[in-house]
């Protein structure tokens, strides 16, 4: 009986790399794997050997014979992948041999602390030929980036990928350096004193704005600052949200537009059973919201949330799912059998029985924002069409609070080379490149969205760290790389004179454990810190506290 991959897939791929007989698509470097919705198991050649679902690190791949109802629908999700005829898999490279006469120890800084990092890290210490010490620095005092702040609290299987992290985090080649940040209390320059090569995996943490007339009002946000409230991160804590009024607007229909949606309507009893912020649950009793229309300038087949997303709103309890019929004509025929199931699942959505609650969401298609109305705060939204026949008509949905939802942008590292048009650090397979884009800048790496721009998902960082780390230890074999003029002691007193209050995986563990003692209490998998000074006094630490050796 073939194997199905569910809802959580990351969509690292390990279980492409233990697979005997090769039957999970799309693999990395195949045409489509970095958009990919989720891996797919081909049943025609699936030896049920179990060897993926031993490998999973969120539990997505389960026996056909033991999905539930809520994953049935995923034969049909996996039955449309295979539906369509796709060019044949290319062979699989051979890895090049790396020859490596110098067994080091190679010293590498690694520059944030989400998915990119870590699986650069693990890609680093993983190796039985060179002696490797990795230094990781994160601004805040916790790691784990996305998974932390970015993943919706209802998708507590996605984050158990934390797991696998954790062991990265934990291993004696890699030292952390937490709540210090690069460009303030150490610079680039000075991180290549130490180290031989600095990979940069800081993200794009900032969210896109739309540029429109009235995005100035009270009440108009980006989905970036909503997902990192609700989801406690110390810099959106403190933000307001006004949900007083009946009807919200997310303009964009990428999967955080879903998840932004999902979160405003879901019921407060299920949210108070995952690890959303206190402040964030608090406001949500609160709300008033009992609309929320999800709205795209094009139509449905372009829309880019996934379909797994969207079977997710499926099973949000209370909540009616509807599509405006003038809006979404769509022709299947021709389509790619991926996106025609999509469209499949949305209708079917729409055309259920009305639930016994009284909250929903709407899919409006084919609008183009134009301006936000009201006088101080935000009241309306003003529309232009942009489906033939009606293009240029102007259409006006009234509102109480919008949210931003078209993507994410990189922030400028101090000392490096940056392309403001996407928000990215110009490289050349991972190799940063200079302020004239022609060569690369000597022991500086990059990974992740910082790299390629937020595309792909959590697991799609690994392919990606794989490339740079590959390029990194080229240069390492080829003696390209300069030996650090200062050692890993020096390292220490610079950062205990600069930032005393620099957190390592010791204070970590702590602060993660209190969270989750305090989540227990409600039959929650943690209650999050979300002040920094309350994270510090949760480790142990307060300004200058921890003497020399002290720290884990």
């Amino acid at each position: 009986m073939a194997h199905v991959i569910t809802q959580p897939c990351c969509n690292d791929a390990g279980c492409v790399e233990v697979c005997p007989v090769d039957c999970i698509r799309p693999r990395p470097g195949e045409e489509g794997y970095g958009r990919a919705e989720l891996l797919h198991i081909d049943p025609a050649t699936c030896i049920d050997c179990g060897a993926c679902i031993d490998e999973c690190p969120v539990d997505a791949i389960v026996p056909a014979g033991d999905l539930t109802p809520e994953t049935a629908p995923y034969l049909e999700v996996n039955a449309a992948y295979f539906g369509t005829e796709r060019p044949a898999a290319p062979p699989v490279p051979a890895e090049p041999r790396l020859e490596v006469t110098d067994r080091g120890p190679l010293r590498v800084a690694i520059v944030g602390s989400g998915p990119s990092a870590c699986y650069a890290a693990e890609e680093l210490a993983a190796r039985r030929d060179i002696d490797v010490q990795i230094t990781m620095f994160e601004r805040l005092p916790t790691p784990l980036g996305l998974v932390r702040y970015g993943v919706a609290p209802d998708h507590q299987h996605t984050k158990q990928v934390a797991t696998a992290f954790a062991r990265t985090l934990g291993r004696k080649q890699l030292k952390l350096e937490l709540n210090v940040e690069v460009g303030t209390h150490i610079s680039a320059a000075e991180l290549l004193d130490h180290h031989h090569a600095v990979i940069y995996a800081t993200g794009a943490s900032q969210g896109r704005t739309l540029g429109i007339p009235g995005e100035h009002l009270a009440g108009v946000h980006t989905a970036t600052d909503f997902v990192g409230w609700y989801n406690g991160h110390p810099d959106h804590a403190d933000r307001v949200f006004d949900l007083s009024g009946e009807r919200a607007v997310v303009i964009g229909n990428g999967n955080v537009a879903l998840d932004v949606a999902r979160i405003l309507v879901t019921d407060v009893a299920a949210l108070a059973r995952t690890d959303i912020a206190d402040h964030a649950l608090d406001a949500l009793a609160a709300s008033r919201i009992r609309e929320v229309v999800v709205v795209g300038r094009r139509g449905p087949e372009h829309a880019a949330f996934t379909t797994p997303e969207l079977l997710g709103l499926g099973q949000v309890g209370g909540v009616d799912v509807r599509i405006r019929e003038a809006d979404s004509p769509l022709d299947t025929d021709g389509l790619d059998s991926v996106i025609r199931h999509k469209s499949q699942v949305a209708r079917e959505l729409a055309e259920r029985a009305a639930s016994s609650g009284d909250r929903r969401i709407e899919f409006r298609y084919f609008l183009r924002p134009n301006s936000f109305r009201g006088e101080r705060a935000v009241d309306a939204v003003e529309f232009t069409r942009t489906d033939q026949g009606r293009i240029g008509v102007a259409e006006v949905l009234p509102c109480g609070v919008v949210f931003g939802s078209v993507g994410y942008r990189g922030i400028a590292v101090p000392g490096l080379p940056f392309r403001d048009s996407d928000g990215t650090i110009p490289h050349r397979d991972g190799r940063v490149l200079d302020a004239d884009g022609a060569d690369p800048i000597p022991g500086t790496y990059v990974t992740g969205w910082i790299k390629r721009g937020p595309s792909g998902v959590i697991g799609t960082n690994r392919y990606c760290s794989q490339e740079t780390v590959r390029a990194l230890l080229e240069d390492f074999a080829a003696g390209r790389l300069r030996t650090p003029d200062r050692s890993r002691a020096e390292l220490d007193a610079v950062l205990e004179q600069r930032r005393p209050e620099r957190l390592g995986a010791r204070e970590w563990k702590a602060i993660d454990a209190a969270e989750r003692r305090a989540g227990r209490v409600g039959g929650r998998p943690r209650v999050k810190f979300v002040d920094i000074g309350e994270m510090l006094s949760a480790a142990g630490v307060h300004a200058g506290a921890l003497a020399p050796g002290e720290r884990g």
